[in-house]
């Protein structure tokens, strides 16, 4: 019954009730192609993109592993450290001795005693800049060919990056 009723909901009467003829709205919207990117639940909280292929999208960071940076925000802003893991699906990059967090650890086995451990959590690439040891000063990062080969080089400096 509830079908039935929505479905009439969009019917209009024109004139008297008598003879009165039904006119039924046309749809003016258009429905769209399906979007580039799907999107799939990884938990209730967290919405992940896929593109085509059913894959995470990956994020272009501007950094790589073993570079050289500088902490530019949060609370260990200033910091020089060095990148130990970049993480495409979130954004997020791993550097040493950066963004330590207490985390209290349950014993496992029977007999075991629960620990609390120190370890260093990833922060958001775009809260890093490139480091130049050299002359002590941060960088933004540019691409150029030097011999035939794509490099990567401090904007500021000039200095070559090891890829």
């Amino acid at each position: 019954m509830a079908g039935l009723l929505s479905s009439m909901a969009g019917l209009t009467l024109t004139g008297s009730f008598v003879g009165a003829q039904l006119r039924v709205p046309t749809p003016t919207a258009r429905v769209s192609a399906a979007p580039a990117f799907n999107v799939v639940a990884k938990k209730k909280w967290e919405k992940q993109e896929l593109n085509s292929n059913g894959n995470p999208v990956r994020a272009k960071l501007h950094v790589k592993t073993n570079d050289k940076v500088v902490v530019i925000a949060g609370a260990d802003k200033g910091k020089v450290t060095e990148v130990v893991e970049v993480f495409t699906k979130s954004g997020e990059v791993l550097c040493k001795d950066v963004n330590i967090k207490t985390k209290h650890v349950k014993p496992k086995g029977e007999g075991e005693t629960g620990q609390i451990i120190q370890r260093e959590f990833p922060i958001a690439s775009s809260n890093v800049m490139h480091w130049s040891e050299a002359q002590k000063v941060r960088s933004r990062v540019g691409h150029k060919m030097e011999d035939g080969k794509k490099v990567r080089y401090l904007k500021k400096t000039g200095e070559v990056l090891a890829n």
